[in-house]
């Protein structure tokens, strides 16, 4: 019997728009009795992003540069949909609207009212499944974390910290792109590019920043328009959160860090998230992304284990256990994460995507974090 499949478009055929048609096209990775995706349309303004899609992309039934044009073939189920924020909210309740499921770029508006519009779009749409991107847990080496604390080995959390760090803005001379104009990124900054990643795992074991100290940093404040002239840089380059949270496992506070940079010296596009505890420590970083690091037991004597985590994820693959995981196989994880929901009796995965929900809880941090920066005070979170 063939297996069930989910017919994707795809809005936006940038970076991630290419990634998840890769992803798509060597589905047979994963041994996973979840739908299989299949590319059956595309979308983008720039026609010339279309020829990629064109060549790679066999039995491909639509390219277009109007997405209403997508959101009307009915050959299309779900829309995962990577434009600037600033389109969040004018699409993403278009594909609700027509009828489509979605997967989303954060941070699922470019603010609280984006945000909130999108949300009312959801609840008006119960039958649909709607989710947020965010790849870096589906490291097996995080999928070894999240187990970890989900055990409560820890005892009682001291310190969490979750951070993104790329340095890709150090060069002055890097021509301005969407990401560095607030009209198109948000005011937030790098904190609404970079920060669902930093709090996926943090929002899904119930670590909800109760309150947030904000220092954010603008770097480069000019940046070259390609063009012979420059142009203002005006969103914030660096942000770090304090914040405190509670467990809900313990009852207990503790300090919750989030660091978002893009001007991170000698980082070039790694995610992190180190737990400390009184009876155990764990972290993880792309950096070193084979490893798993674990501090169990209490005295005064104290070392950390590097525990090497091999290839296997939450879904299982045909690669071989003891090789390298990389970041193309986290996006198909993830994508594999999403077709779980469609699974017969619902979702079993252990480690779903990011939910609206989970969106709106970003939001409300973000936004409290501009208000603690304009103040310089810890403002709580609602």
């Amino acid at each position: 019997m063939s297996r069930k499949k989910i017919r994707f478009g795809i809005i936006g055929l940038g970076l991630m728009g290419r990634e998840f048609a890769s992803a798509v096209a060597r589905w047979c990775h994963l041994k996973t009795a979840a739908p299989q995706p299949e590319l059956a349309a595309v979308c983008d303004t720039q026609p010339a992003a279309l020829d990629w899609f064109k060549e790679h992309v066999p039995g491909l039934a639509l390219a277009t540069t109007d997405y209403r044009a997508l959101l009307a073939a009915p050959d299309v189920d779900a829309v995962y949909c990577a434009v600037p924020h600033n389109l969040h909210a004018e699409l993403y309740t278009a594909i609700l609207d027509a009828g489509k499921h979605l997967l989303g770029e954060k941070p699922f508006g470019m603010d609280q009212p984006a945000n909130a519009a999108i949300l009312d779009a959801v609840r008006a749409h119960p039958e649909l499944v709607v989710r947020c991107s965010s790849e870096f847990p589906y490291f097996p080496a995080c999928k070894r974390l999240v187990e970890w604390l989900r055990a409560g080995r820890y005892g009682r959390l001291i310190e969490v910290r979750s951070g993104f760090h790329h340095s890709s803005d150090m060069d002055p001379q890097k021509p301005i792109n969407w990401k560095r104009i607030a009209a198109l990124n948000g005011a937030y900054g790098c904190m609404g590019d970079l920060g669902l990643h930093t709090q996926h795992v943090p929002f899904r074991l119930g670590w909800q920043p109760r309150s947030v100290y904000a220092d954010l940093q603008k770097l480069v404040e000019r940046r070259p328009d390609g063009k012979g002239g420059s142009v203002p840089c005006d969103t914030w380059d660096n942000a770090l959160l304090l914040c405190q949270a509670l467990d809900p496992r313990t009852g207990a506070p503790f300090s919750l860090h989030f660091e978002t940079r893009r001007m991170a010296p000698g980082a070039t596009n790694t995610w992190y998230l180190e737990v400390y505890g009184t009876a155990g420590s764990a972290k993880f970083s792309t950096a070193d992304a084979k490893a798993l690091y674990l501090l169990e037991g209490a005295g005064p004597e104290q070392g950390w284990t590097r525990v090497e985590t091999g290839s296997q994820s939450f879904l299982p693959s045909i690669t071989g256990g003891i090789f390298e995981f990389g970041f193309s196989d986290a996006f198909q994880q993830m994508i594999g994460a999403f077709c779980e929901e469609f699974a017969d009796g619902g979702s079993q995965h252990p480690f779903g995507n990011v939910t609206p929900a989970e969106t709106a809880l970003s939001h409300a941090l973000l936004t409290a974090a501009l208000a603690s920066h304009e103040t310089r005070r810890s403002v709580e979170v609602p």
